[in-house]
């Protein structure tokens, strides 16, 4: 099986560039800028119980997350990150040779986790324009019968949002549909499908605060699951999966959901501005993102070039080559001394 590349943190990095960790302007994983909010950067500091294992329900995380989306507690799942329902849900479903379906270029996660659980992978690609060939979804499940299929909205690496329309295509066809919401907090308002999940029988809606909650180090996600699902999953999740770290420090960023929305929306403003001046390079071609990133084709040089130059002035990207990939980069939007740093090195290689 392939493996999957992960993003390594500010010491490694520090060690493999020879830059010292503040001089390092890291876009190339998504995370917010801004870091943890204060409340939870006081309640990690409080932190009473540590020697105590944590409350393998996350009782009071999914009464904080229920309070706060309006749906039932009882259709919420806290996980060590989103990363950790994913791998859940396929050991719920999945026996082995059994299909996943997945829509590339998207998360690499989901295909990653197929093979981990004996999965096979069924990938129907996205158009050029990155938006889903529904007909040809509609094909591969009527032949290979998959299991689940896993859609991020906004899709990682390109941004882009499914539709009302296309969702309520995709939920009546024989499969489960599992809808990765990891950065919809930057995406217009009304775009998540959170609650529908708690009413619809075969949708599935996965949340993280690695992105907008600024958590991305202490790894806690969570879901929202049809209730029919719900006895099966409390069977097999890991019981203290939710560290007591992750669990407060969650729910004080929640209670800070003020002072989040407005970093969001700083956020927001940047990726703007950042898409805008990447259109003035004629060797980029920039897509329109509702998430916190921009994905650049690279036109006329290699964009691996790219990546390692920008990396020699301590600038980094994560760069793509792979089907429906190729040559492309993707820059995360960070505070506005990061967008004027990354500029500048791209001009420096222009």
């Amino acid at each position: 099986m392939d493996a999957y590349t992960p993003i390594v943190p500010f010491d490694v990095l520090s060690e493999q560039l020879g830059f010292a960790p503040q001089e390092i302007v890291k876009l190339d994983a998504n995370e917010n800028p801004y870091g943890a909010p204060r409340a939870a950067l006081a309640a990690l500091a409080d932190l009473r119980y540590a020697h105590i294992y944590p409350d393998p329900e996350s009782r009071r995380l999914r009464r904080t997350l229920a309070a706060f989306h309006g749906v039932p507690a009882e259709n919420i799942l806290a996980g060590a990150g989103a990363d950790e329902l994913i791998d859940l849900i396929m050991r719920l479903f999945l026996q082995p040779g059994d299909a996943v379906l997945t829509c590339p270029p998207t998360f690499g996660m989901y295909a990653f986790d197929t093979a981990v659980n004996g999965g096979r992978v069924v990938r129907v690609p996205r158009r050029a324009d990155f938006s889903l060939d529904l007909e040809a979804i509609e094909e591969a499940v009527r032949r290979e019968r998959p299991k689940l299929l896993f859609l991020a909205s906004p899709n990682n690496p390109d941004g882009s949002l499914l539709d009302d329309a296309a969702l309520e295509r995709l939920l009546t066809l024989p499969v489960y549909v599992v809808l990765d919401e990891a950065y919809v907090e930057f995406a217009p308002p009304g775009s998540s499908r959170l609650r529908l999940a708690a009413e619809r029988e075969n949708l599935i809606v996965l949340r993280t605060f690695s992105k907008w909650g600024g958590l991305a180090g202490l790894r806690v996600g969570y879901g929202v699951f049809p209730a029919a699902l719900m006895p099966h999953l409390w069977k097999i999740k890991q019981p203290y999966n939710v560290s007591v770290a992750a669990e407060a420090a969650a729910r004080a960023a929640l209670a800070a959901a003020d002072e989040l929305t407005a970093v969001c929306d700083r956020i927001v403003a940047e990726r703007e501005r950042l898409f805008a001046a990447l259109q003035a390079f004629p060797w980029l071609e920039p897509y329109p993102s509702h998430a916190n990133f921009v994905l650049c084709r690279v036109v006329g040089r290699s964009a691996a070039e790219v990546k390692a130059r920008l990396a020699e002035q301590g600038i980094l990207v994560r760069y793509f080559d792979k089907p429906g990939l190729r040559d492309h980069i993707r820059i995360s939007v960070g505070k506005p001394e990061h967008t004027d740093a990354a500029l500048a090195a791209l001009e420096a290689i222009s």
